[in-house]
This record gives structure tokens, sequence and C-alpha cells, in this order.
């Protein structure tokens, strides 16, 4: 388990994490006009309109407790708490799907379908709901839909696998775009790096020279924040 967790931490990173961007480009907080009532986290670079669509939608509920308690206990299955590591509840990642369920209504009918669907294979198997039966029953029904049949397109796959791909790629994108996910990649965002000029042997192939002037005013790492002053002529000063 902990290598296939370290696998997925690997495919994150290698990705780019592209495959986790559902729905999360958001406009800067410094958008002219835009005013960020900070008391409130979830409007935080969101615009008025955006602001007042999640508050309707977190003010509803679409999941059943029930099926609340199914979905947790499916996405600790996809992503379990071992020592080191956070499970998908402790990052809140149901409430997260909760939430993409009502934001994205083609979600709905899938996900409470399988969910459904996950109950009665176990009652029938194990005379009790999904999230009830022991771990080894859960793991024996999921391992019957965790593998797509291959050089089967996605939209023929069976609706059972269908379900648990989505809720697979939802439990990964709520884990790994949430704090406690995002600090387990070891990411920490754009970081302010130093330039010190293209490399002699480029600028030899290339048969150019920096002006040793302004090498002194432009690469020198030393003077990086210092504000560049200019005379009267637009001539760099220092």
């Amino acid at each position: 388990m902990m290598n296939r967790r370290k696998s997925i931490q690997t495919l994150v990173l290698g990705a780019g994490a592209t495959a986790l961007a559902v729905h999360s480009c958001a406009p800067s907080a410094e958008a002219e006009g835009l005013q960020i009532p900070m008391a409130n986290p979830l409007s935080y670079g969101r615009t008025p309109e955006e602001a007042a669509h999640d508050q309707k939608i977190m003010a509803e509920q679409y999941f059943t407790a029930a099926e609340m308690t199914t979905l947790a206990a499916v996405c600790n299955l996809i992503l379990p708490g071992t020592e080191g590591y956070k499970s998908a509840t402790d990052a809140e990642v149901p409430d997260f799907i909760e939430f993409m369920a009502k934001d994205y209504p083609d979600f709905q009918l899938p996900l409470r379908g399988g969910l459904a669907w996950l109950n009665r294979q176990s009652n029938l198997k194990n005379d009790t709901e999904f999230a009830a039966a022991d771990q080894a029953a859960q793991k024996e029904i999921l391992d019957g839909i965790a593998y797509p049949k291959p050089d089967t397109p996605d939209h023929q796959q069976p609706a059972s696998v269908q379900f648990f791909n989505l809720l697979r790629n939802l439990t990964m994108t709520g884990f790994y775009t949430s704090k406690m996910g995002i600090e387990e990649l070891g990411y920490s965002g754009n970081q302010p790096n130093v330039w010190d000029g293209v490399p002699q042997e480029v600028l030899d192939q290339h048969g150019v020279a920096y002006d040793e002037a302004w090498l002194e005013k432009c690469i020198d790492q030393s003077t990086r924040n210092t504000v560049a002053e200019w005379d009267e002529n637009m001539n760099l000063i220092s």
C-alpha cells in the first residue's frame, strides 16, 4: 500500500496535477473592482456571482446520511490512512464529492446509482450494507469493478466500472487538492529563483557576450532586491 501511494504521488507530480484541475480555476483576488469578503473562506478568489452560486449549493444536501456513510467507506478504501499518511476522510473528501455532485449535476446519477449498486451487491453477498461489511468483503466487491476492460472505450465499460472510475478520480482530486494532500506531495507552489544570465557556452555558441557594465547592474544577485533607477534619458543608473 505504501509503494502504491508513492506511485500515485509520483503520477500526480509528474503530470503537473493537470488531472486534478477540476473546476479549480478562479480569477485573481486582485481583479479590478472585485470585493472579497475575507470572513468567508469560500469566497476567496470568487466573483460575486460565483460566491452566490457556491453559497446556494452549500446550503443544499444531495446525498443522504446513509449514502455519505457508504461514500466515506469507499473513499477510505481508495486512499486509506496508514502510518505517515492521512485518509480520504481525514481530508474531508466525501464532502468535496458532495459539493461536486451539486456543482456538476451530471455526476449525480452515476454516483447515486453506483452507491446503491454497492449496497445491493453487499446485501446479496454478505447480507449487510456495504459500509457495515468487513473490509475483506468490501474489497472483494470493489475488485470486480476496479479494473476496466482493456481495449474498451470508457463509455462502453460496464456502468459499475464507470462509477468506480469516476469515484476514484474524484477521490484523488479531492485529496490531492486539499491542504492536507498538497502538504503530502510536498508541493510548495511558485518560488522565486535566481537567474545568473545565459550560460557562457551558449553565448560562445552564438558569438555574443554581455556588456561588462550591464553584467554588474543586471546579473549581480547581491542587488536583486534593489529597485532600478533610470536617468532622464532612460539610461539605467543602477
